[in-house]
Parts: structure tokens; sequence; C-alpha cells
């Protein structure tokens, strides 16, 4: 049977049923009576504005890349290279920029994005000639996301590679350290190198002090607002420079040195070593000629020792000012006789072996003492140990090996032992402040810092005894061609023959001077050095301190004064009457 009756026969599927909770989501979400093609259009352009929105956010991305590819090249390179990061000014005592951060661009590549490296390394060395072939070529080759190419461009360098459109390709904005006063203090601030990380002198202790540990952590990007202030004075560091100039000029030196300090806090206010270099061109500093010899060399500081042998004895309190010593003749031991270049013949007092400079008291002085008491001595001095100061470059006393009354005899007036320079000036210091060690200092420090580190060395009036011994060594003795007039001015000279071959030789000598400014009250000390001072017809053909190195101290002081704020005194009295009898010293 066919037909319409034959199909109501068939039996038909039961309709499912719809669960509730479906139709209560589909009801929330879509509503009643939804159109599906209406909803089905609306998920499409749904779909297109979220596309269209991921392309925009893509390309807006890529148009900042393009504009400003430094934020994401730095930090690659942050982590695979060493960037330039900031260094904090560095000023002197009156707040002058001694060392200061600028910003310049660095050439890199990124050899993973670089389409035709043999163009980019064609166009690079055409426009940047003295970039090597070779080493772009292995450069642009590795495997690396970041390299350098050039570090510190020019602006108008950076244009023309601008110009140049060569993908991968970028500029990054490094921090330069300059030195806008040149060579004035190089050896004082020492410099940097590519990265701007402290290699020598006050920088580089200032990466000794966390500047480093900073740079590595990524916190100092940027620079750092805080400057560094130290004791120079950039004035005086001038005057005391330009002099030394002359002066190694005009007596045809070899090398020219000179260091003032604050007797009262160890502060160092200047400090020059010729010939020097200027920190903007860093080659120059690895001239093993121009070395700090202030800090770094040391030398047989020649008669300026004298001052330490008659201290050692004065302090004892067995001998005094007039005490005599048998300088009649030359001091045999064994076989080495110790002469005086000007020997008086007679016995000479304690006045007479430090004014004449005589090599033979201070011997015999010396040896009275005993050797293990004359060790002590210089110990306690500080001469015999290391200088610790900021400045990182610093040598070792040469000491004999075997101290016996020989070694004595000849250390008594300043050979047989070589110091750097600026341990002697710490020395000379406490024995013109009152007695006090005051370790020197690059940093500014007041009295009462300097004082709570001070360390006793001998006694108040053997520090009285000492400056009237240096100041009537300006009056009447070898230093009386420094004596300034306004300055009462007190001073040590000292005339070291070189050791050349194994021998001393008369004709190289190193000449010293120190000066104490002024030596009733004292405030400053000045060293002046000079390195084979050459004779001249003025000096009569002598090359001894008094003719160059003394009166290269007086003109410095005639400059300085003035800018450290010594007031010239005229008229005043000589050394026994206005230093002894302002003390209570008996004769």
């Amino acid at each position: 049977m066919t037909g319409p009756a034959s199909r109501a026969l068939v039996p038909q599927p039961p309709v499912r049923k719809e669960p509730w909770h479906q139709r209560l989501v589909r009801t929330l979400l879509y509503g009643r009576n939804v159109d599906r093609a209406a909803k089905a259009r609306a998920r499409v352009g749904l779909a297109m504005i979220a596309f269209a929105a991921v392309y925009a956010i893509i390309g807006g991305r890529l148009v900042m890349f393009a504009l400003g590819a430094d934020g994401p090249s730095a930090r690659r390179a942050a982590q695979q290279d060493a960037i330039a990061t900031a260094r904090p000014d560095i000023v002197d005592r009156n707040g002058e920029v001694l060392a200061t951060d600028v910003k310049t661009p660095s050439l890199f590549a990124e050899p993973r994005r670089l389409i035709d490296k043999d163009e980019a390394i064609e166009l690079l060395t055409a426009t940047l000639p003295d970039l090597d072939n070779a080493e772009v070529r292995d450069r642009l080759s590795s495997r690396k996301g970041f390299v350098w190419l050039k570090r510190e461009i020019s602006p108008q360098q950076q244009l023309d590679i601008h110009k140049l459109g060569l993908p991968g390709v970028g500029f990054l904005r490094e921090n330069k350290r300059v030195y806008p006063t040149g060579n004035e203090v190089a050896h004082l601030i020492g410099l940097v190198n590519i990265d701007n990380q402290g290699i020598a002198g006050m920088e580089k202790w200032l990466d000794n002090q966390g500047l480093a540990d900073l740079h590595r952590a990524g916190f100092a990007t940027d620079r750092l607002q805080r400057p560094i202030e130290l004791s120079v004075d950039l004035r005086v560091e001038h005057a005391l420079r330009d002099e030394l100039l002359k002066a190694k000029d005009k007596f045809h030196a070899k090398a020219a040195s000179g260091l003032v300090a604050n007797v009262n806090t160890g502060e160092i206010i200047a400090m020059v070593s010729l010939p020097d270099f200027d920190p903007n061109s860093p080659k120059e500093a690895h001239d093993p000629d121009r070395i700090n010899r202030l800090t770094t060399g040391v030398y047989e500081m020649g008669s300026t020792f004298k001052a330490f042998t008659l201290a050692m004895a004065l302090d004892t309190g067995k001998y005094g000012l007039d005490s005599m010593w048998d300088a009649r003749g030359p001091l045999h031991y064994g076989k080495f006789a110790i002469h005086d270049d000007e020997p008086k013949g007679r016995f000479l007092s304690m006045k007479e072996v430090f004014t004449f400079s005589s090599n033979v008291g201070a011997a015999r002085i010396a040896l009275s003492q005993g050797v293990e008491a004359h060790k002590a001595f210089l110990r306690k001095m500080g001469q015999l140990d290391r200088l610790r100061t900021e400045l990182p470059e610093s040598a070792s006393p040469i000491v004999p090996r075997h101290w016996g009354d020989l070694n004595t005899i000849t250390i008594s007036f300043g050979h047989g032992i070589a110091v750097a320079p600026l341990q002697a000036v710490m020395g000379v210091s406490a024995l013109a402040n009152g007695g006090l060690l005051i370790p020197p200092t690059f940093m500014k420090r007041s009295e009462e810092e300097a004082r709570a580190i001070a360390k006793r060395v001998i006694k108040p009036e053997t520090s009285e005894k000492m400056r009237y011994l240096m100041r009537l060594n300006a009056e009447i003795g070898t230093a009386h061609h420094a004596d300034v007039k306004g300055y009462y001015i007190g001073g040590k000279t000292g005339t070291a023959e070189k050791v050349i071959n194994g021998r001393y030789a008369k004709k190289k000598v190193l000449t010293a001077f120190t000066a104490i400014i002024p030596a009733d009250k004292p405030r400053y000390q000045l060293l002046i050095m000079l390195d084979e001072p050459q004779p001249l017809k003025e000096t009569y053909g002598f090359i001894t301190s008094g003719w160059n190195a003394v009166p290269t101290a007086g003109n410095v002081i005639s400059r300085i004064g003035p800018l450290l704020g010594i007031e010239p005194r005229f008229d005043l009295p000589p050394s026994d009457r206005q230093i002894l009898a302002a003390s209570r010293l008996t004769q």
C-alpha cells in the first residue's frame, strides 16, 4: 500500500527536547528570537576588527622600532656587550668640573637582521674609512644578535650612515667621559676605558667604591647626579704646573713634580708630575715616562731625610738644639768615608748640622740612637711601609734587607732608602703640625676629622724645634732663595745622586725642596722635585737643590700664597724670637 496513508503508517522519530540548562545559556547569551544569519555576520565583523587591531599594533611597533632602534638594541647589548654607563661628575674643592659625562652615538649591527652582508660591509667601510674591512666582515658574519662596529662616532658620521638605510645597523647613545681641564690634573683624576670604566687614578677608585657593581647590576644607566668632591684646588694646581713646566724647560730637567698638602688635615691641594698626559687621549697614558712620580715612583730623597734624623734625636729629650757633633773631618766606616759638601772642619751644633746640611753630623746623630731605634722611628713616621691612599697607584718603599750601622749612616742623610715622595710629605707634615701623623687624602676633610684618625709620633715641643730649624734654614741656610717676603717660609733642601749601573753618578741628581708655609703657624707644605737638572751660567755650574728646586718653590709660593688665603706678614722677627720665644723651650 502506497500513498499518504502508507506514509502515515511509518513511525517518525521523536522530537528531542532541548535541555533546560542549554536553553538558559542560549537565552542569556543571544536573547529570544535571535536571527542566526545576523548573528553570523556579527561574528565575522568582530573577527575582522580583532585582526585589524592586531595588525595595527604590529605595524605601530615596527614604526617605533624604525624610529628608535636604540631601546631593544640597548637591552640586547647589555646582555652581550659592555655599554659605557654613567659616572658621576668629579669636581675640585670649589666645584670646578674636572671630569664629566657627555652623550655620544656608537655604531652597532645585528648580524641576524642583515639582508646583504657584502653590501653592508662595502657601504660602511666607504662611509667610515678607518673601519677595518676584515674585522667588520668577521663581526657581521658572526651569529651574535649584537656586535659593536665603532664606538663614539661623530654626529655627521651618524647622519651619513643613517642615510644608507641598512637594516640591522643602528646607533646607541653611550656615555663618554671627558676631561675639561685636560692635562691639569691628569695623574690625580686618571682615566677610563672605552666602556667608561675607571682604569687609573680617582676614576679607578670610584669604581672600587661600588660604581662598578652598580654598572654590572644595570643601575647606572644614566647620569648619577651627586658629584664627587675632591680636595684639590684647580687654581693652585694650574699655578704649580705652570711653574714646574717653566723650571723643567729652564733647567733642562728630565722630569719635574710637585705637591701642595694641608699639614693639618692631610688634604692634597695640588699634585703635578711632568711629563703628564691628556686623559682625553688615553694612548699617552701608557707611556712609561709619564708615570705619577709622587705616588708610583720611589726615590732617595736626599738631605730632606735629615729632618727625620734630627727629630728622632730631639724627641728623646737627651739632645737639644745646641748639642754638638763632631764634623771636623769625614766619617770613616770600613772602606767607606762620609763627606760634607761644604765641610766646616769643626764641631757643629744641632742647628748647624741642619742649616749647613752636614752629612757627617746627621750620620753621627743617627748612630747615637742605634740601628733599631732608627728603624723604629722611621717606621713610626710612615716611611718603611707602603702608603695607601685613594689612588690605586702606589709603590712600596725600598729598604735595606739587612739593616746595619752603614745603612743607618747613609739613610740619616737620605741615601740607601727610597720612598714615594707623598709618604715623605706625610712624615714632614707631622714634624711641622705639632707631631700628628695624618694619612694623606684626595678627598675633602676637616681638621676635626683629621685629628680623629691622626697618630701622635713626636712631642709638640719637638715639632716646635723642627719648625725653628726649617725657618732658620730659609733665613741663613740652603733654602734662602725660597724666602718669599711676607710668607715666613721654612724648609729643607735635598740633593740625591742617582744610581746608574749600580754606582752613584755625581752629575745626575734628583733635587728636592720641601717648604712649610708659614713656619711659625704651619698650614701648608710644598714639595718641589727636579730630575736631572742641568747646570746653568746663572747657577755657576751647580746642580744642587738650592740652585734649582728652591727658587722654583719660591716662584710657586708667590703665586699660590694668595690663592690659599695666606695673608702676607712683613717685618716679622727672626726665627729665634718668632718661634722659639713663643714656645717654652730651653736651649
